[in-house]
């Protein structure tokens, strides 16, 4: 089995096809049908595009003796939606979090060991339970053996503050780049997987296991709409 040593950062330039994640139905929230849930999604992907766009130059295509390795966000670590409490409400949410891109590009040729440069557009957002405006939210970068063992896994920190007024934003994150070695010229970048996920407790992995969602302003739209005390 090939083993990683280390991580290395390139400075490689950025962007390549980006990797959206899945859509899923929403939990615990909104209505208006399916051509509003579409509008939504439309103007979220707008967005998206938009501020991805902006945060780094396109990946260069590069020539490589091979395929690249398969770059994804793992299911069950996509999403980051903390509770205050053990309540999975939207009214409960503290912190959520969605990994919305992934851009990938790798070089190798002959025996050399293959490199791969990356950036994430991060989707993240303050619930009507934040304590403060900052956050530091932890998410992982993983090499494997395509379908089997981890061979090797870094975790990074981003530390996130929302501006007054404003319950979301979008991050891009250069994570550098990663250096997987080869046995010998045989061995190509099919050969492995370079997973990314929101470093999760097993509960929120369970949550994201089953489909469960809020979109990220869920929170502040159920309090903002709940009914006023009734007066005598």
């Amino acid at each position: 089995m090939i083993r990683l040593r280390s991580f290395v950062f390139l400075t490689l330039a950025l962007a390549a096809t980006m990797t959206a994640m899945p859509s899923f139905a929403q939990y615990g929230g909104g209505g208006g049908g399916a051509d509003h849930q579409q509008q939504q999604d439309d103007a979220k992907k707008k967005k998206r595009d938009q501020e991805f766009g902006t945060k780094g130059a396109p990946l260069p295509q590069l020539a490589n003796a091979g395929p690249c390795p398969f770059v994804k966000a793992l299911y069950d670590a996509a999403r980051y939606v903390e509770f205050k409490g053990d309540n999975e409400a939207s009214a409960a949410v503290a912190y959520s979090g969605e990994i919305e891109g992934i851009s990938s590009a790798c070089a190798y040729k002959g025996a050399e060991p293959i490199r791969v440069a990356l950036q994430v557009l991060f989707d993240l957002g303050k619930g009507p339970q934040a304590s403060e405006s900052h956050k530091t939210y932890r998410y992982w970068v993983a090499v494997t053996d395509r379908n089997h063992a981890v061979l090797d896994k870094e975790t990074y920190e981003l530390p996130v503050s929302f501006p007054a007024g404003r319950d979301r934003v979008m991050v891009s994150q250069d994570v550098g780049g990663v250096v997987i070695p080869r046995h010998d010229r045989n061995v190509s970048g099919g050969n492995f997987e370079v997973l990314i996920g929101f470093e999760v407790t097993p509960q929120m992995a369970a949550f994201n296991r089953d489909g469960k969602r809020f979109h990220v302003d869920a929170g502040q739209t159920a309090a903002a709409q709940a009914p006023s005390p009734a007066t005598p």
